[in-house]
């Protein structure tokens, strides 16, 4: 895994410099005075910029991504050495260990049908005061009492909107303290100084996606001021340490392949890729003071997201929670996998995108909220069904995916998931119609 991942490391970079040779531009420079005060001055209205990006590419989109995935072999592995993963026809071939069902439901017990759910139960005619009511006392409690995993236990069953960004806070650890805003204010200073390739490359993303998007077009501002200060922080390299991933490296000019004069680019070590944006974009309806959003995103970003696009085999790891979907689907939908995976339309290719940007874009926010609350509560991405969640939508939507014969079609009838409920989807797929 580390070998793949180095590989593909390589080669997003040199897609970066191959841009930097192509536009004439360098990797990074220090701006003028004049463009600093001018950067300085449209700090808070940056979404009014309109500069020329035509010229620029993303460094890769997921689908990129998994192509690299369906290529991973183990050259220790023999098929023949492992009947229960022979079977196996997705298009995922690392033979890893993932949960079952039983394993599912024994680790998110906490989601069982005897269990009150927010985005369940609060929207049943039961009378509110028999769960809601008590589910937000219980979790005024918990903020009283600065509890982090009384608080992480909590989001289990759901966070009321009006204590989750306190909640979430405290089960990261965050509050804002004055030399947090004055770090968050230096990388400021950072951005306003120095001007990045990578700066362009965040612009645009946040033009496609975002700036795209119904519910967080309004953000445009945040997202630039969050995503330029996280491209800078070098403190964001600590996470590195547990990740089978490496920050890419760059040379000074004119020291090309001496390890002395070799710098990680970005200053972070994390190329953006087409749909980052994605990551903070829901975070902006939690949080209004810039400095707490970056604080939050950083976190979550260093605890979770990371995982979604570097290659390992851990069980919140991109390899794993693919190999959990196509398992699901294959072992407990096997005519609809079956069907599917005949006429050129591999679930996974479908689904991919929903996981990599952890379902932001194509939920509703409230149902994207309520399913990150479990991601905080559960502490793993699984809940993304190693896609359980995913799995559950290929369930619920199975009749009219029977009957497509074209790759085209099956994702025309998963194109809108902005309708779907969360909870009773991954209630309904885990406690009640899979056995």
């Amino acid at each position: 895994m580390r070998k793949a991942q180095g590989s593909w490391e390589k080669r997003i970079l040199k897609s970066l410099n191959s841009m930097c040779t192509e536009l004439s531009i360098p990797l990074a420079r220090k701006r003028p005075v004049g463009e600093q005060k001018e950067l300085l001055n449209k700090w808070n209205e940056m979404g009014t910029d309109e500069p020329d990006l035509s010229l620029f590419r993303p460094v890769y989109a997921p689908k990129d991504f998994l192509e690299v995935l369906i290529n991973l072999r183990n050259p220790n592995y023999e098929n023949g050495d492992s009947l229960s993963f022979r079977t196996h026809l997705g298009l995922i071939q690392v033979p890893l260990k993932v949960k079952d069902i039983p394993e599912l439901k024994e680790f998110f017990v906490e989601l069982g049908l005897t269990t009150g759910q927010l985005g369940i139960d609060d929207s049943t005619q039961v009378p509110p005061e028999l769960f809601e009511n008590e589910h937000v006392r219980i979790g005024q409690k918990v903020l009283a009492e600065q509890d982090s995993a009384a608080a992480q236990q909590y989001v289990r069953q759901g966070s009321p909107t009006a204590l989750r960004a306190e909640l979430w806070a405290l089960i990261l650890n965050i509050s804002s303290q004055p030399e947090d805003i004055l770090y968050y204010e230096q990388l400021k200073t950072n951005v306003i100084q120095h001007d990045l390739l990578v700066d362009s490359l965040i612009y645009k993303d946040v033009k496609l996606t975002a700036s795209n998007d119904d519910y967080y077009f309004v953000f445009e501002d945040y997202l630039y001021q969050v995503l330029l200060c996280f491209s800078r922080d070098t403190s964001v390299l600590g996470h590195f340490a547990y990740s089978s991933a490496s920050p890419p490296k760059s040379y000074i000019r004119g020291k090309l392949g001496l390890e002395e004069y070799a710098v990680f680019y970005p200053p972070n070590g994390v190329i953006p890729f087409h749909g980052f944006s994605m990551y903070v974009a829901p975070l902006c309806f939690l949080y209004h003071e810039p400095s707490k959003l970056y604080q939050i995103f950083r976190e979550m970003y260093v605890r979770f997201f990371f995982r979604l696009h570097s290659i390992s085999s851990h069980p919140s790891g991109i390899v794993s929670l693919c190999l959990l979907f196509e398992t699901l689907l294959q072992t407990y939908l096997p005519q609809l996998f079956y069907h599917l995976r005949e006429i050129g339309a591999q679930p996974l290719r479908i689904s991919f995108k929903w996981m990599v940007r952890a379902f932001s874009g194509y939920l509703a926010t409230d149902q994207l909220l309520l399913l990150w609350d479990r991601i905080l509560g559960y502490n793993t991405l699984e809940i993304l069904a190693g896609k359980i969640l995913a799995a559950a939508v290929f369930a619920f939507r199975a009749v009219n995916l029977m009957e497509v014969t074209s790759l085209a079609a099956a994702e025309a009838v998963l194109a809108d998931l902005s309708t779907l409920k969360v909870m009773p989807l991954l209630q309904i797929f885990l406690f009640a119609t899979v056995t």
